[in-house]
């Protein structure tokens, strides 16, 4: 099958926001921000502002027609700063002008007198104040004070884990367009159609009916553009109070020191093992750093805590998770929605517990990887585990004893450079772990033409979902996937959508969309074999784009077929809603069941450090993936690979640096991502053999997320290079950059 958006996207002639003609009138909103990380507006002067060359506006709290407020979880985000700022970059006053030059050359005539107060900008000195969002969550199983009675190896440190920009090509923008009776359109690049429409008409102060969103596609999203509502909702407020069209469109810089990037996180562990290598026993404390507003950190720690026992079965375990209110930009979603930084802390504390046990940490994990009749902490007990299948899968296709041989004897041989190695399984649940979220509803409308449009809530970003739905609902219908087309994500036609994350954005609407067209089908047989006359309605079938009865083969074409049924007054569109069932979770119990299914995988990674420079190379990744029966195997790979780098880039590269007083000083000049040249020049991606999954569309499995994990091999394999020489020092902080390698390899004891 052709991947239409792909062969558009390598053309050129995919449309965005910013290929999107301007309406005539257009006018360009751009944001004045807070210059401290918190404080006092004492005074605001917008006079000369307003009174500049081609300025149509200028507004403040005071002019929100609305609710001023875009609180994605907790009200606790004004859309405009009132009396006061608790981050560098919060929006203070919106700026609209005839262009974008003149709108930015106002915002240096604004004069803003804020009183600076005393931030936070440590996670452990937040929860050390109270200053959290939501409360702190907590989980014990088992009896822990007598597991560790019988252990005979404990580890027990402190790890740190940083954040991650997004980096999205196409940066946070909207185009709202005004329309008759107070009505308004938004073209937007987001990721959440449902929730971002009801901020939209929550600040305008109308009903939602008189808001339409309208999404084609976006330039990358990666969670960026799932919670929150700033960008789009100022142009909208400034295109409703103006009656013209407005446009707001961050420049990169802009960009990266105003919103929200993967959470760092901070950790306590502890981890127990008898003298087999057994786990008896974890602990571990999970400091998220969450950001000035709550946003979506309390649901990304929610993932945390449910993760944090990885790919292993623990009987005696104490988790304690809390978010922590800083004064930097909220941070928010990102691929993996808290699940990597959950599993890091079990991984690392495998390497430090292998060290004093004097084996290579593949051998403890292997011995305590999940299987059938497991029972997770919370309280699932599992079936269906792949977890051995993909590691025994791995082992065969990689040769691991005989690589972790070689490793051992390059590093006996060479003084100056070092390798390193490390496998990394994968246990990810699916679903959103807030229940209410598991729901799609699709809308799939068959022409006289015999073309099918599908409209779903799901907003194709670059994974490939809306060719996944045209596979779904062509092999559904039993037509040529050329003759489907996906729409439009458009709150008009599907409202309420919950957003497109957690890589659940195929299974929920796909199997809507499956609903929709497995009815259609049904009625499409009934009215063929009444139209033709069959003796054994049953013996009707369409397949491959024809009517085909019992063995004559095809009798009717699809188009034939849909003609005469809109003659003959059958209904040609069909709605299906579908609800993830069996799901359930209860806070207060810390106990449930939050996910649907379970997605595995394995993965080896190896690197070589040159241990004079601290730089290295990634030389190899291979990687075994569970994806069910894969509703398209090019598009997971796809999605798998870029997941790998992406996470390689978290664990290796990329990193951010704020001042002292909280700026972010990273810039699109200094922020490095991983680009071809650092892809492993070994590179191997397996989808699991004879895998199903009866709780996704079509016995798929979802792909986005899980595969991100396999990129803290990178930092493991790091670390098993930097410990081969020496091991006086504690395990360095996520990510280890090149400088950081240096360092660790050069600087002396107790020095970073």
């Amino acid at each position: 099958m052709k991947n239409e958006d792909m062969l558009m996207h390598v053309r050129g002639a995919s449309r965005f926001i910013d290929d999107i003609p301007a309406p005539e009138g257009c006018l360009h909103a751009v944001l004045f921000t807070s210059p401290v990380a918190r404080g006092k507006i004492k005074s605001l002067d917008i006079s000369k502002a307003a009174a500049a060359p081609g300025v149509a506006a200028v507004y403040t709290h005071k002019d929100v027609p609305g609710l001023n407020q875009v609180g994605h979880i907790l009200k606790d985000q004004p859309l405009l700063a009132v009396d006061s700022v608790d981050y560098i970059g919060q929006p203070i006053a919106l700026v609209v002008a005839e262009s974008q030059r003149a709108a930015r050359k106002a915002l240096a005539l604004i004069k803003a007198d804020i009183e600076k107060l005393e931030a936070v900008f440590s996670p452990r000195e937040a929860a050390a104040k109270g200053l959290i969002h939501g409360k702190r969550r907590e989980r014990v199983t088992g009896d822990l004070a007598a597991a560790y009675a019988r252990c005979k190896f404990v580890a027990q440190g402190r790890l740190a884990s940083g954040p991650q920009e997004h980096f999205y090509f196409e940066t946070q923008r909207a185009l709202a367009v005004p329309g008759e009776h107070d009505t308004i359109k938004v073209h937007a690049s987001a990721q959440s159609p449902g929730a971002f429409h009801h901020h939209l008409a929550e600040v305008l102060g109308i009903p939602m009916h008189k808001v339409e969103l309208d999404i084609r596609r976006l330039g990358g999203g990666f969670g960026g553009k799932e919670s929150t509502a700033v960008w789009i909702t100022a142009p909208a407020m400034a295109a409703f109070l103006l009656k013209r069209p407005v446009k707001l469109a961050l420049a990169r810089n802009e960009d990266i020191a105003t919103t929200g990037k993967r959470h760092a996180y901070e950790y306590d562990y502890k981890l127990g093992l008898d003298g087999e290598g057994k786990i008896l026993a974890y602990e571990v404390d999970l400091y998220q750093h969450a950001g000035a507003c709550a946003d979506i950190s309390p649901a990304v720690l929610g993932r945390s805590f449910l993760h944090v026992s990885g790919s292993y079965r623990i009987p005696n375990m104490r988790v304690s998770g809390v978010s922590c209110r800083t004064n930097i930009p909220p941070n928010n979603a990102f691929r993996g929605f808290g699940v990597p930084q959950g599993t890091f802390a079990i991984e690392a504390a495998f390497t430090h517990a292998a060290e004093l046990m004097g084996v290579p940490p593949e051998e403890l994990k292997r011995l305590n990887l999940l299987r059938d009749g497991d029972t997770l902490p919370y309280g699932v007990e599992l079936s269906g585990v792949n977890a051995g299948r993909c590691w025994e899968t791995l082992e065969k296709n990689s040769a691991l004893a005989a690589r972790r041989a070689a490793v051992a004897a390059y590093n006996q041989a060479h003084a100056d450079s070092k390798k390193g190695l490390a496998v990394v399984p994968v246990c990810f649940g699916i679903s959103f772990a807030q229940t209410a979220l598991n729901q799609a509803s699709a809308l799939v409308n068959i022409y006289v033409d015999g073309s099918v449009s599908v409209s779903t809530g799901a907003v194709e970003m670059g994974q490939g979902v809306n060719a996944k739905l045209r596979l779904v609902a062509a092999r559904t219908l039993g037509i040529p996937v050329e003759r489907v087309r996906v729409d439009t994500t458009n709150t008009s036609r599907i409202p309420n959508a919950s957003p497109t994350s957690a890589s659940t954005g195929a299974d929920l609407n796909g199997m809507a969309t499956k609903y929709a067209c497995e009815r259609l089908r049904g009625r499409l047989l009934e009215f063929a074999a009444r139209h033709l006359s069959c003796d054994d309605p049953a013996g009707v079938s369409i397949c491959d784009g024809a009517v085909c009865v019992g063995e004559k083969g095809p009798v009717m074409t699809w188009e034939k077929l849909a003609a005469a049924a809109q003659w003959a007054r059958v209904d040609l569109s069909e709605h299906a809603f579908y609800a993830t069932p069996n799901l359930h979770y209860d806070m207060e119990t810390e106990q449930g069941r939050p996910f649907a299914y379970y997605s595995y995988g394995a993965s080896l990674t190896e690197v070589l450090l040159d241990c004079a420079r601290g730089t290295y190379t990634i030389e190899s990744v291979e990687v075994v993936q569970d994806a069910g029966e894969s509703l398209s195997a090019e598009i997971d790979l796809g999605q798998i690979h870029g997941a790998v780098v992406q996470g390689m880039g978290w664990a290796t590269m990329e990193q951010l640096r704020y001042a002292p007083d909280g700026k972010v000083l990273t810039g699109v000049s200094g922020y490095k991502v991983p680009d071809i040249k650092f892809v492993p020049a070994k590179f191997d991606v397996t989808l699991l053999k004879d895998s199903s999954n009866p709780y996704a569309v079509c016995n798929s499995k979802a792909i986005g997320e899980p595969p991100l994990v396999h990129g803290l091999g990178a930092y493991l394999a790091l670390v098993d290079a930097l410990r081969s020489v020496r091991k006086d020092k504690p395990l360095p902080p996520l990510p280890v950059t090149p400088e950081r390698a240096f360092m660790y390899l050069h600087a002396p004891e107790g020095e970073k």
